[in-house]
C-alpha cells in the first residue's frame, strides 16, 4: 500500500523536475509589476514654514524625524573654513536648551533614543529616532537642538582640539592627499567644495561665530522634514505645525550654492607617496543629473566600469591582467554642479602606467563600437530590476522624497520616479555609443597618481609604458603639502605643478 501511494508522489515530483532548466540564466521570470510610490500622497506643506514628507508605518513601535537644513560648508567665511562642520557636530553634543552635554546625553541614553546632527557641504542636519510613547518629549529635545543649541565652551575646545590632532594626520593615508589633490584639480583651488580647513582656520573659530553661523541659517524657511515610523498622519502633522511654530529667531535665506567649478588642464598629476601601490584617478569633466543623456551615461558607465565584475575596466585590469584587485568608474550626475566622470583603481607601483593604458583602452573601445545586446540588457536590468529596493521601507521613502524637495527635483521634474525605469529601458546601444563619445575623451582626461615616484616612474620590462605617454598634457610633479596649513612645501624637484 505504502509503495502504490509513493507512485503519484514520485510522478509529481518527476514532472516538477522537468519544468525546471539545467542552467540558471535559462530561468524565466514574470515581469516586474511595481509601481513607484507618488510623492503628492505624503507632501505636506507645513504653514509654519518647512515641507514635510509624512510616511505613516506601524510596523514597529517607532519613530524617525529628519531634519534638512539649508546651510553647508559653503557657506563658511574666509578664514573660518571648518564653522559649519564644528557647529553641526555640536549642535548636540554642545547641549541645547535647559539641559548641559552631559545632561543631554544622559537623557537621550535613559530614552533609548538616538539624536544626531551634522553639517557637510551643501546640507545640515538633523536626525531624531526613538519609542513612539516618547515622541513628545523627543520632539522637545529636537526643537531645542534646532532653535537654541549651547555650544558649550569645553565641547567645542574639545572639537578644536580633536580636530586639530586631525589635521595632523592628513598626509599619513594616500587616500587623504588623492582626495585632496583630486578636488583641486577637479574643482579648482578656490571652488568652495575644495577649500579644506586649516590649523589657522580651526584655531580662529569662537564659540560667537557658532552662535552666528546657527541663528542665521537654521529657522523653519530653510527645512525640510522627512516623518515615518509609528504615528496617526493627521496627528502627527499637527505635532511638526507645533515644533516649529513661534521660532525664536528670525534667519536669512542662503544665497544659491556656487555652481562653476573650473578642471586643471589635462595631463598626469604625480604626487609622490612612499607607499606599496599607487592609486590612480583618471577624471573627466561630467554633467548635472538632470541632463536628458543622463540615463544613456548611467548604462554607459555600467558597461564600461560602474557594474562591478561584469564591467569592462574590472574585467581587463583585475581578471585579465592581475593588476588590481579592484578597478571601475563612476559618473554620478551633479545636484547643484556637474560631477565628475571618474575611474579609479590601485596597483603595484611599477605596473601604474600600463594599467592606466588599459583604462584609457577601454574608454577608447566603448566609444569605437556599439556594445553588444548582452551587456546593454545585463546594465539596464541592473537598474530597473532593483528599482524597488529604493522605496523598501517607508523611512526610505520619506527620506528620498524630501531630499528630492530639498534639492528641487520635486520641483522640476515631480514625476521623476515614474518616468525613472522607462528612460533606462528606452537606451540603445547607439545612444551608449554617442554619450561615449561626447563625454569620455582620454586626451581631456587629468589624472592623478598617488604612490612612490621613484618606482612609478621605473619602465616595467614587460610593459614599456611611461606616465607621461598617457596624456598630451605632460607630467607634472605635485609637491607635498603641510598637513595643517596645506601650504606647498618645497619641491625637491624642479618641476612643481603649481
Amino acid at each position: 500500500m505504502l509503495f502504490r501511494a509513493l507512485i503519484p508522489l514520485v510522478a509529481l515530483a518527476a514532472l516538477h523536475a522537468a519544468e525546471i532548466p539545467d542552467r540558471p540564466e535559462k530561468l524565466s521570470f514574470p515581469a516586474l509589476d511595481y509601481e513607484a510610490p507618488d510623492p503628492a500622497k505624503y507632501r505636506v506643506p507645513l504653514k509654519s514654514g518647512p515641507v514635510a514628507y509624512v510616511v505613516p508605518d506601524r510596523e514597529l513601535p517607532l519613530v524617525t524625524v529628519q531634519v534638512t537644513v539649508r546651510t553647508g560648508s559653503y557657506l563658511d567665511p574666509a578664514g573660518r573654513e571648518g564653522l559649519a562642520g564644528f557647529a553641526g557636530a555640536l549642535l548636540v553634543r554642545g547641549g541645547a536648551g535647559d539641559k548641559s552635554a552631559e545632561a543631554m546625553e544622559e537623557r537621550l541614553a535613559f530614552l533609548a533614543a538616538q539624536l544626531g546632527s551634522g553639517i557637510g557641504g551643501d546640507s545640515g542636519s538633523v536626525s531624531l529616532n526613538l519609542l513612539s510613547k516618547d515622541l513628545d518629549e523627543g520632539l522637545r529635545l529636537l526643537k531645542d537642538v534646532l532653535s537654541n543649541p549651547r555650544f558649550q565652551a569645553d565641547k567645542v575646545e574639545l572639537r578644536r582640539q580633536q580636530s586639530l590632532q586631525e589635521l595632523k594626520q592628513r598626509n599619513d593615508d594616500s587616500a587623504n592627499i588623492e582626495g585632496l589633490e583630486l578636488s583641486i584639480l577637479t574643482l579648482g583651488k578656490d571652488f568652495w567644495a575644495s577649500r579644506q580647513p586649516t590649523g589657522a582656520s580651526i584655531t580662529a573659530i569662537t564659540r560667537e561665530d557658532l552662535v552666528a553661523f546657527h541663528r542665521k541659517w537654521f529657522h523653519p524657511a530653510n527645512f525640510t522634514v522627512a516623518a515615518s515610523g509609528d504615528f496617526d498622519r493627521e496627528d502627527m502633522v499637527r505635532r511638526l505645525e507645533a515644533l516649529f511654530a513661534d521660532w525664536p529667531h528670525r534667519g536669512e535665506i542662503p544665497p544659491p550654492i556656487p555652481d562653476k567649478p573650473t578642471q586643471a588642464a589635462p595631463g598626469v598629476y604625480l604626487a609622490d607617496k612612499d607607499v606599496p601601490q599607487g592609486r590612480v584617478s583618471l577624471v573627466l569633466p561630467g554633467v548635472l543629473r538632470d541632463d536628458p543623456d543622463y540615463p544613456a551615461i548611467m548604462v554607459m558607465n555600467d558597461i564600461l566600469g560602474g557594474g562591478g565584475f561584469t564591467a569592462r575596466i574590472m574585467s581587463r585590469v583585475r581578471d585579465d591582467e592581475g593588476l588590481a584587485y579592484a578597478a571601475g568608474s563612476s559618473f554620478p550626475g551633479g545636484t547643484w554642479y556637474p560631477s565628475t566622470f571618474r575611474a579609479a583603481f590601485q596597483s603595484k607601483s611599477r605596473t601604474v602606467a600600463y594599467a592606466s593604458s588599459i583604462v584609457l583602452e577601454e574608454m577608447r573601445k566603448i566609444v569605437a563600437k556599439p556594445v553588444t545586446d548582452t551587456e546593454l540588457q545585463t546594465a539596464k536590468r541592473s537598474f530597473i530590476d532593483t528599482f524597488p529596493e529604493n522605496f523598501n521601507t517607508q523611512g526610505k521613502v520619506a527620506a528620498i522624497f524630501a531630499r528630492d524637495e530639498f534639492t528641487g527635483r520635486f520641483q522640476k521634474d515631480p514625476g521623476f520616479w515614474k518616468s525613472y525605469r522607462r528612460k533606462l529601458e528606452s537606451v540603445t546601444a547607439d545612444d551608449v555609443q554617442r554619450v561615449a563619445a561626447k563625454h569620455l575623451t582620454p586626451e581631456k582626461a587629468v589624472i592623478l597618481v598617488v604612490g612612490k615616484k621613484e618606482e612609478i616612474l621605473k619602465p616595467h620590462p614587460d610593459h614599456p609604458v611611461t606616465l607621461e605617454s598617457l596624456s598630451p598634457g605632460g607630467l607634472h610633479l605635485l609637491p607635498p603639502r603641510d598637513p595643517v596649513s596645506l601650504e606647498p612645501l618645497p619641491p625637491k624637484d624642479a618641476n612643481p605643478a603649481r
